[in-house]
């Protein structure tokens, strides 16, 4: 108590403390004969603690990267206005609601479907439950013209009032409570009853433009706010435009003390560079947008007591520490096993077995442990020592020089086998129905299996020796085998487990090659030359491609009959590769999409706005006069319709 108090320097986290206070106020309340006047009680209150149609999303719903302290939001905020050669004059501060991501798409004002953000690629059609959303509006307003095609992209949420009174509802039915807001609101999208979310009260806050056809000009993300409430959206007060970065860091000091206050749940501040252009110029990685980044609130903690610190072994041999805990409620999770990174991690920290330690829910993603509770250590405990051998293969383990995580260097370490064997059949890699681990165990454990490539060699009989292998789930097995082979190609590359090769960039590599084979072949400095593809990734493609372990498992797919699907790509002649046109105003032979379209197929980029980069500015009937006037002073060509289909087939401006 003192030292929560008085020193400013508790020793377990907040919501242990709050614990502890309930905990007296309900002793006190059961034995009011022994309440002190002055009891502690009284001084400090408590703190509140794939069944869906596929939609694949026209513009992809990326994610957004992080800021876990000033340092990290400042360092963006650098590194943006290096790559722009000038300041930032304006950011748009939005709370980071904790809900469910949705698209909502509305064709001639009408809403014709909602999805879940899914993979950023691909969602889950959910219309039925969204529609149910008294915030989300069926029809759009007229006050305003409205777009052929406008994509609404928020949050679904559930209002702390809202989930209590469920939750109280729940426990007066004698049902299981809900564990948090979150969860609860997106429980009840997933639902097929509709009246589930009706039911429940969900809210939805939009954030964001996705897809836009023949809609309004808009030069600042700021304004599609202004927007959004035009066509009859309720828009989050709070989102606040500020000059600089100073400004954005009072924004997150003034609502990381509100944090509570409000009767939604929030987890950090959402950051945007404001001009529309700015962020055009800024472009995306593989992943997500430069031009904006989430700045991450202290996320909950709690103690527990550390039972011991295993060591597991990754897919590409990484030896990992985590440590083993007593269950613990934190995050809105129960959990058991947190990351403690590498030796050096565990030797700052030093957290040892035996010990009280703090645990955090990381982002409300990765458990982690924060640090020990010195003053609960046990005086004869003892510095934890990395242990030298790996624990499943038994043979030294090994710490590369200028690395910090020490590996099984042995490729045929059976849980690195079994790794990337699973990880190989998962659901968003090969999708191997019927290949889960306990029978990828049994394949490897009797020596079928050594290796990915493997897998499609496997005579499925060979099942038939284990027990609970009968000639349904054989001839299921084989089902599985053969639908995989002609999985996108994108997901075979991440498959593969190649080092810092997610699934985004397997997307990229199959669309940038167009077959394995493909990739195979291409040089180090080819594959960095894809846009979105750095040289750390490019260099570990182009080792794994090359060493004999990975040449035997491309033979092998070959001879396994792996036929991987290629993206489609446009057999217009490339024309526009390098070059950037911009298209205002009506055209008499293209829609507005339709132009832009036009311009992609031939390997060009079609951005809103006009800057120094542009390469021509096409201009048809009513062209916005922002626009011509930019390209005018920037000496950017103007071209008409005729022009437009000279540059189309030639790429060159007409004479």
């Amino acid at each position: 108590m003192r030292l929560y108090h008085e020193h400013d320097a508790p020793e377990i986290p907040d919501a242990d403390f709050d614990q502890l206070v309930r905990e007296l106020r309900e002793l006190e309340a059961a034995h009011p004969e022994f309440a002190a006047p002055d009891s502690v009680a009284e001084q400090v209150g408590g703190t509140p603690a794939g069944i869906f149609s596929p939609v694949v999303h026209e513009v992809p719903m990326m994610s957004l990267d992080n800021a876990f302290d000033l340092d990290e939001l400042r360092g963006w905020s650098e590194r943006l206005e290096r790559r722009l050669g000038e300041p930032i004059n304006a950011y748009v501060c939005e709370l980071k609601f904790d809900g469910l991501a949705l698209s909502i798409r509305y064709e001639d004002g009408k809403l014709v479907r909602a999805a879940t953000r899914g993979d950023g690629t691909t969602g889950e059609d959910v219309t039925h439950s969204v529609s149910t959303i008294a915030d989300v509006p069926h029809a759009l307003t007229d006050e305003v013209p409205i777009p052929r095609v406008v994509e609404v992209r928020g949050e679904a949420y559930m209002r702390r009032s809202t989930f209590n009174r469920l939750n109280e509802a729940q426990a007066a039915a004698g049902l299981k409570e809900y564990v948090n807001p979150r969860n609860a609101a997106a429980g009840s999208i997933r639902q097929k009853d509709a009246e589930a979310a009706r039911s429940r009260g969900i809210s939805f806050w939009p954030y964001q433009l996705g897809q836009v056809v023949d809609g309004p000009e808009l030069a600042a993300h700021s304004n599609t706010f202004e927007f959004l409430t035009s066509i009859g959206f309720g828009v989050n007060e709070h989102a606040r435009v500020v000059d600089n970065i100073d400004g954005v860091v009072d924004f997150i000091s003034e609502f990381q003390n509100r944090r509570h206050d409000l009767d939604y749940e929030f987890d950090g501040i959402v950051i945007k560079a404001d001009d529309l252009e700015t962020q055009r110029v800024l472009g995306s990685t593989a992943r997500a947008p430069r031009w904006a980044i989430a700045y991450k609130m202290p996320p909950e903690e709690r103690s527990t007591k550390l039972i011991d610190i295993p060591i597991s072994i990754g897919t590409n041999g990484s030896a990992t520490p985590y440590a083993l805990l007593e269950p613990v409620f934190v995050g809105g999770v129960t959990v058991t096993n947190a990351t403690l990174h590498n030796q050096d991690q565990v030797a700052a920290k030093d957290v040892r077995p035996g010990d009280i330690v703090v645990v955090r829910r990381a982002g409300d993603v990765i458990p982690e442990v924060v640090g020990p509770v010195l003053s609960e250590r046990d005086p004869d405990s003892e510095p934890w020592v990395f242990p030298n051998d790996c624990p499943v293969c038994e043979r030294p383990l090994v710490r590369p020089e200028g690395e910090a995580r020490h590996r099984c260097p042995y490729a045929d370490c059976p849980a690195q086998v079994r790794g990337r064997i699973e990880h190989f059949a998962q659901r968003n890699a090969m999708d191997i129905e019927h290949f889960g681990e306990r029978t990828v165990d049994l394949l490897v454990t009797a020596g079928l299996i050594t290796d990915v490539g493997d897998v499609f060699l496997l005579d499925p009989e060979e099942l038939s020796q284990f027990e609970g292998f009968g000639e349904t789930s054989i001839e299921n097995f084989r089902a599985g085998l053969e639908a995989s082979r002609t999985r996108p190609l994108g997901n075979l590359i991440f498959a593969l487990a190649i080092p810092h090769v997610g699934s985004t960039n397997g997307k990229v590599l199959a669309k940038a090659f167009g077959s394995l084979d493909g990739v195979a072949s291409a040089t180090a400095d080819e594959i960095a030359a894809v846009d979105g593809i750095g040289p750390v990734i490019a260099d570990s493609v182009a080792e794994w491609f090359a060493s004999d372990n990975g040449q035997a498992i491309v033979e092998k797919l070959h001879r396994g009959g792996v036929q991987p699907v290629a993206p489609e790509v446009s057999t217009l002649e490339q024309t526009l590769v390098g070059k950037s046109i911009v298209v205002s105003g009506g055209l008499a032979n293209y829609g507005r999409s339709d132009a832009k379209t036009a311009i992609t197929d031939r390997g060009g980029k079609a951005p809103g706005s006009v800057s120094k980069s542009t390469f021509a500015l096409v201009v048809g009937n009513d062209p916005g006069a922002s626009k011509v006037t930019k390209a005018e002073d920037l000496g950017v060509p103007i071209l008409d319709e005729a022009g437009f289909e000279t540059l189309l087939r030639t790429g060159d401006l007409p004479t």
